[in-house]
């Protein structure tokens, strides 16, 4: 038995424990460069902002319907999530932090009525933290997904499911009619693990909605599209196929990329940025601890801005699987300076590292020059002390010259106008409350 926790609105609700003035108001967070709504409050919602809606699009609705938009406070909303996961875990054995705002617990043979407990989980987190959620509970991690999206669904639509299952929905517990019509009333795009291609590709046979796609057979659903949907299709039967990732995997691949916040042409500010960038990856390397054997590094102009335009990538293999920060960034760079074209206003660029293998497979040959800079094992200690650094004293405390090169205003660094203050994790943006 699994159960679902979800923040309602998470980004949205995070702000309003600090700014109680934006409940009951519509309320959006905007993307990096405040470019588009990645979060919205019921609120907003209700006034027909999409998921996504690009900022220029409904700016005008400030003056007409007093909306509220706030630039992404990460920093804040990763503290206050840890804070979440913390209690949710209490619910059960074991734990899966799926996302930012989102959390599966195995409640498996948990004595008691699991939906009380659910409950008193929910109002703690709600009491202790100021964040609404919702949980859904099920045999299967798809159906818990869409007990979760019922209890939503309940909460905010009286009438269109039962009032028992608003906040906490127990699918175990309804008889074998009351969750067909909930399969029913569920569109097949809206199930965890069908995207808009495969929806549209299901819509096309005739499968519209969840319970139609329940009664697909396993080896249709394998055969057409793949064993993981095979998966998808068993679990909305109640037949469990996934279990809990306690432990991450290990990423494959790891990109850091950006738009800037201003056109930039020179190259120094590039150098600049994917040094920054190559940093960030390198350091993510070491944190699942891994090596990468190439860097890809890429650099283009807008789409949107009737200027020329230039697009432009490109691999380069290290002598050596690394994690080293120094490392990556000198492939970087050398990548940078081969695809740099003056004359050109870039608005994005980036730095992905490939070929990731566990930083323990180690590859060996004759030497056929020798090894710049110190030692392996000296670059492994001073790797950590950087990272310790800069996990105790903020991220780029430390870092290499190349990420600090000039002193003029960085075109490059986000755009974040609307940014609240990082309350929980900053000394002087902590509240103060005077008498």
């Amino acid at each position: 038995m699994f159960a679902l926790a979800d923040g309602n609105n998470f980004y949205v609700s995070c702000e309003r424990v600090f700014r109680r003035t934006l409940d009951g108001r519509a309320c959006v967070v905007l993307s990096n460069n405040d470019g588009c709504a990645i979060a919205r409050s019921n609120e907003a919602k209700d006034l027909g902002i999409k998921m996504g809606a690009p900022w220029f699009e409904i700016r005008h609705l400030q003056e007409k319907a007093g909306l509220v938009a706030l630039s992404a406070n990460f920093e804040l909303y990763g503290e206050i999530s840890d804070r979440m996961m913390s209690l949710v875990g209490a619910l059960g054995h074991r734990q899966e932090v799926y996302s930012i705002d989102e959390s599966f617990v195995d409640v498996s043979g948990i004595p008691g009525d699991i939906t009380v407990r659910a409950r008193a989980i929910r109002a703690r987190v709600n009491q202790w933290i100021g964040i609404p959620t919702c949980i859904g509970i099920a045999p299967t991690k798809t159906l818990a997904k869409l007990a979760n999206h019922v209890a939503k669904q309940a909460e905010r639509k009286p009438g269109s499911y039962s009032a028992d299952l608003a906040q906490v929905c127990d699918l175990s517990r309804l008889p074998r009619g009351s969750l067909e019509d909930i399969l029913a009333r569920t569109d097949v795009g809206e199930v965890w693990g069908v995207g808009r291609r495969i929806a549209a590709q299901l819509k096309a046979q005739g499968i519209e909605n969840a319970l139609d796609l329940s009664r697909l057979s396993p080896a249709m659903a394998r055969s057409g599209w793949s064993v993981i949907f095979e998966r998808t299709v068993r679990e909305l039967r109640g037949e469990p196929c996934m279990d809990l990732e306690t432990q991450p995997p290990a990423k494959q691949e790891i990109a850091c990329t950006r738009s800037f916040g201003a056109p930039v042409r020179d190259l120094v500010e590039l150098q600049e940025a994917i040094s920054q960038f190559s940093a960030r990856a390198a350091s993510k390397l070491r944190e699942q601890d891994s090596a990468a054997g190439q860097v890809l590094v890429f650099i283009r102009t807008s789409p949107f801005r009737k200027t020329a335009q230039y697009s432009r990538s490109i691999v380069l293999p290290l002598r050596r699987p690394s994690s080293d920060t120094a490392h990556i960034t000198g492939a970087a760079l050398q990548g940078l300076a081969a695809i740099f074209r003056p004359g050109f206003e870039y608005a994005k660029a980036g730095v992905m590292v490939l070929d990731i293998a566990p930083a323990g497979i180690g590859q060996q040959e004759l030497a056929l020059e020798d090894e710049p800079g110190a030692p392996a094992a000296g670059r492994q200690k001073l790797m950590a002390a950087m990272d310790h650094l800069n996990a105790r004293f903020g991220r780029d405390t430390l870092k290499l010259g190349s990420a600090c090169a000039d002193a003029r205003p960085r075109n490059w660094v986000m755009k974040q106008e609307r940014r609240t203050p990082a309350y929980t994790t900053r000394w002087e943006d902590m509240p103060v409350v005077r008498a």
